[in-house]
Parts: structure tokens; C-alpha cells; sequence
């Protein structure tokens, strides 16, 4: 599994959007801006985010985009499974199941299975709040 260029910038737009509060929007120059994103780029990754309903927004002057849930409400699983559709380790196992012909036989089945659950729990258990506090170095 390697996280794309896509999915590591939907979580650092999502964690922008965290520190600038729930109340105004903010408009995507503005987040382009700060996270070094091309506004092309963003305005895709953005688009698939409004659509799922992570974010709000608003278009036009004074328009931008805006969290409609606490932090502590998103999760790194959810963010990721949508912008890279799976988190599975292994090809075979995308969708949840594993597809292949080998299924009964594979000897390396429980591994696979075993780190797609230790994946999906780890990444189910860390929210947007976690990067808001300063973490000590």
C-alpha cells in the first residue's frame, strides 16, 4: 500500500481547514497558498471531498470551503478510503475480499488479512483533532 500524491494532500487540506475553525470559509487561493498545492489540483481534491460531504461549499465572492464537523468527527480511514478508493496491502484483497483464484490455498492469506485489519483500526483511531495539538519533540 503507498498513499498517493492525492490522498496525502486531502488529509493536509482537511488538517488546514481543522486549525481555521468551523465558522468561516476559506477560500481555496488561501489553502493552495499555505499547503504549496497547485489551485487545479486542489480544486479536483476539493471537489471529491464537497461531494462525499466532508466539507461545505460555498462558490462566489466570499465563497471558500469549511469542515461541517468537529475534527474529532474525521477520521484518517475515512479521508483515505475515499480519495484512494482502497487501503488494501496487497492487490488481491482490494474491495474487502480477497479475489483471488488461490483464496483457499494461500498460505499468506492471514498475514494480508491481519495487516489490512491493523491498517484500517490504526487509521479508524486517528482523527483531524490529533494534529491540532502540539506534539513535543
Amino acid at each position: 500500500m503507498m498513499i498517493s500524491t492525492k490522498g496525502r494532500y486531502a488529509l493536509r487540506v482537511m488538517i488546514d481547514l481543522a486549525e481555521s475553525g468551523l465558522e468561516e470559509y476559506v477560500p481555496l487561493k488561501e489553502i493552495a497558498d499555505r499547503e504549496g498545492i497547485s489551485r487545479k489540483y486542489l480544486e479536483n481534491i476539493m471537489t471529491v471531498l464537497s461531494k462525499a460531504g466532508l466539507v461545505d461549499a460555498i462558490h462566489g465572492k466570499g465563497g471558500g470551503y469549511r469542515l461541517n464537523r468537529r475534527p474529532e468527527e474525521y477520521t484518517l480511514a475515512e479521508i483515505l478510503n475515499l480519495t484512494e478508493g482502497t487501503l488494501a496491502p496487497v492487490s488481491c484483497m482490494e474491495n474487502g475480499q480477497c479475489s483471488c483464484d488461490r483464496t483457499q490455498d494461500c498460505r499468506t492469506k492471514p498475514i494480508w488479512t491481519e495487516l489490512d485489519n491493523l491498517i484500517q483500526n490504526y487509521l479508524e483511531s486517528v482523527t483531524l483533532a490529533a494534529f491540532l495539538t502540539p506534539h513535543l519533540s
